[in-house]
């Protein structure tokens, strides 16, 4: 069996060896491989596989989201009603599975591509959404939102990664942001739909049930989109990825993104990417950024914002519901601002004023929670100073770390350090919002938002030191920029 494997393997290597030569030499023979002779291909082919792709996200939001409004009366149907750590373990499991779906989701990828790692997404999710949904017991729930959990620490990088590869590189920003746009309209969603719960008895079950309708769309839609032509490249399948390029770009395209795959993707892709290779060598400085920007993007302290928004809206006399609509709307426009913008100022543009804006809107919520500011001054420092710091983060620092890493992440590597780099957000996350109660209660909102701000100040000097802007530029281009050769 080995022996066959071997065979098969160095056949690949030979075909793959040939065709990136010859589109080559159709590449200094013919001038029409030429992007700029080509024009850019239509966005519509590839919109409709991104918008399916994009459900991932929204059930992502979704799932983050639906416990908001409805962990009150589950508590009390499922009798754990007045016991904190209940409810805390109905939150913190979900996340601690996406946690462990983050980190296999590289391998998951790998070994069945794109496609199939949606529909082992969106699997896991509807049997857990059911699971929650029919429930009697708090044991039922928590392993309900284990399953959730899974599916949700797949979804974002395959999402992610899946864009990118199919994205035509003028509109590949913007195709990525839609999948921040669609985790927010997730979050509204389930804020939305939770509303009744506090009015009728049982409506939280059908707020789980009403998820399982978007991840069966997306298992069943996925059958018919594209797989990316990079993944089947990589596993030897020349044809098949020349025949997604066509559905993806058009005819007139396939020549030109076959030769630009063969620059930087010569055959041994099929030898197992090892741990310890993420880990230092050439590829570890991308890893290292990746990592560092979704720790900095946590560190600013924008979850623990989300968790306490509707605490400081309580303590002027806003209700909840409004607060949340507040933030929802805020968290909204700044992501559809963003993907306007992305492939006009570029990524690394958005992430500088994204953080620095950060920065100091936690300096007017510091202003705001002084013993100097009363009344309505700290009102409009505190309040205003909340809804700014998610603006700007929407801005950039949500929506960009994902789609950069995908870009700045040699295809060899890709889906393995995408989901090593998720891990570390998952991380990072949970002791967060771990800590950030205790912290609060011990040194105060005053010296807390201060350290966030403090962090937001170092991911301005981070971005600007190691990242590159990476708009307009194929998936190939980057990674030959960026990697130096062996």
């Amino acid at each position: 069996m080995r022996g066959r494997h071997v065979d098969a393997y160095s056949a690949y290597k030979r075909v793959t060896s040939r065709d990136a030569e010859a589109y080559d030499r159709l590449e200094d023979s013919e001038q029409l491989l030429s992007g700029k002779d080509l024009g850019n291909p239509s966005w519509r082919r590839s919109f409709p596989h991104m918008l399916v792709a994009a459900l991932s996200s929204f059930l992502f939001g979704y799932h983050l989201g639906v416990v908001n409004e409805t962990l009150d009366s589950i508590s009390l149907d499922l009798g754990f009603s007045g016991n904190p750590f209940a409810k805390g373990l109905v939150v913190s499991t979900c996340l601690g599975a996406a946690f462990v779906g983050s980190l296999f989701s590289g391998w998951i990828l790998d070994g069945v591509g794109h496609r199939r790692a949606f529909q082992l997404c969106a699997l896991p999710m509807i049997i857990g959404a059911s699971m929650s949904a029919t429930t009697r017991s708090l044991w039922g729930m928590i392993l309900g939102r284990i399953f959730v959990g899974t599916g949700m620490g797949i979804g974002p990088p395959v999402a992610a990664l899946y864009v990118s590869e199919i994205s035509p590189a003028f509109v590949r920003g913007t195709f990525g942001s839609v999948t921040q746009i669609a985790t927010c309209l997730g979050l509204m969603g389930a804020l939305f739909i939770g509303l009744p719960s506090k009015d009728i008895v049982g409506w939280w079950r059908v707020c789980f049930w009403v998820s399982t309708v978007p991840a069966a769309v997306l298992a069943i839609c996925m059958e018919f989109c594209a797989e990316s032509p990079h993944w089947l490249f990589k596993r030897g399948r020349v044809t098949e990825a020349e025949a997604e390029f066509e559905k993806l770009l058009g005819g007139a395209h396939v020549k030109f993104a076959m030769a630009e795959l063969s620059k930087s993707e010569r055959g041994d892709e099929l030898e197992t990417v090892k741990f310890s290779e993420l880990l230092y060598g050439r590829h570890f400085k991308m890893v290292f950024i990746g990592s560092t920007i979704f720790a900095l993007q946590q560190l600013s302290g924008i979850n623990a914002v989300f968790y306490f928004s509707s605490t400081v809206f309580k303590s002027f006399g806003v209700p909840s519901d409004i607060a949340n609509v507040c933030v929802g709307v805020a968290n909204l426009s700044g992501s559809i601002v963003a993907m306007i913008l992305m492939d006009k100022l570029g990524r690394r543009v958005l992430l500088l004023g994204s953080f620095t804006g950060m920065a100091v809107s936690m300096s007017l919520q510091v202003s705001g929670a002084s013993s100097y500011t009363s009344g309505s001054g700290a009102l409009s420092l505190s309040v205003g100073g909340m809804l700014l710091f998610v603006l700007m983060f929407s801005l950039g620092a949500g929506p960009v770390p994902s789609l950069l890493l995908s870009e700045i992440l040699p295809s060899r590597i890709r889906a393995k350090a995408m989901a090593v780099c998720m891990a570390v957000h998952w991380v990072v996350n949970f002791f967060v919002g771990l800590f950030f109660l205790p912290l609060l209660e011990k040194i105060g909102p005053q010296l807390l938002y201060t350290i966030f701000g403090v962090f937001c100040a170092l991911a301005v000097i981070f971005v600007k030191r190691n990242v590159v802007e990476t708009k307009g530029k194929s998936l190939q281009e980057i990674e030959i920029a960026l990697i130096p050769p062996q």
